[in-house]
């Protein structure tokens, strides 16, 4: 009996996650207006009855599917930072550079942001994911940021990291937003070596590339 619980909870998880990739898709296609609970069905290939049965209600699985879109690129912001040497300079320039750069920078993931962010305002399930997940990647930022002042011998004062990972993160959605928008008009690594350098000027450092 035990031995047959993780198998029901795989199975469970991969048709959530089959749900919540189809409700994007919708999302992707026409925005949220177009993720209905029949669309999304007929997306995934599956009957409507089953998607209640994952989730309650239609706000509650876009939701969701919004913090799978931004976990996802917090993941891909640190994404190959063990690999660097234990410096927190070289990490914080890492994080840095996978924040504008594919497949974090991606036009796709751009649109769905932007379409989920109509519902911010209005939609408590929502408002209350962006914030978890803005929060997320704000404190890793900070605490990045915290350990490469030091690193560098400059303890930040009271409140210091924080502002400037407030900075730093809308700095980083401005270059991720117009860096999707508009590939074509950026040369590789343009934006990536942009950030690390307004980063430096921000915080006084001088950052690796």
């Amino acid at each position: 009996m035990n031995a047959r619980r993780p198998y029901k909870r795989e199975g469970e998880e991969a048709r959530r996650a089959a749900l919540i990739r189809a409700t994007l898709d919708c999302i992707a296609e026409g925005g949220p207006q177009a993720a209905t609970v029949r669309a999304i069905a007929l997306k995934a290939g599956v009957t409507q009855g089953l998607i209640r049965h994952y989730f309650a209600t239609k706000e509650e699985l876009i939701a969701a599917a919004h913090e799978t879109l931004m976990t996802g690129l917090t993941e891909g912001s640190l994404a190959r930072l063990d690999d660097l040497p234990a410096d927190p300079l070289a990490r914080l320039a890492g994080f840095i550079g996978n924040a504008v750069s594919p497949p974090v920078v991606d036009p796709r993931a751009m649109a769905l942001w932007a379409a989920s962010m109509q519902l911010v305002p209005r939609d408590p399930a929502m408002r209350a994911v962006h914030e978890a997940t803005y929060l997320a990647f704000r404190d890793r930022l900070e605490a990045m940021i915290a350990q490469a002042l030091r690193a560098a011998g400059k303890a930040p004062g009271p409140g210091e990291s924080r502002a400037f990972a407030i900075a730093g993160n809308a700095l980083l959605d401005g270059l991720w937003i117009e860096a999707s928008l508009l590939p074509e008009h950026f040369t590789e690594g343009e934006m990536k070596s942009i950030a690390i350098k307004a980063f430096e000027r921000l915080l006084d450092l001088k950052l690796p590339e």
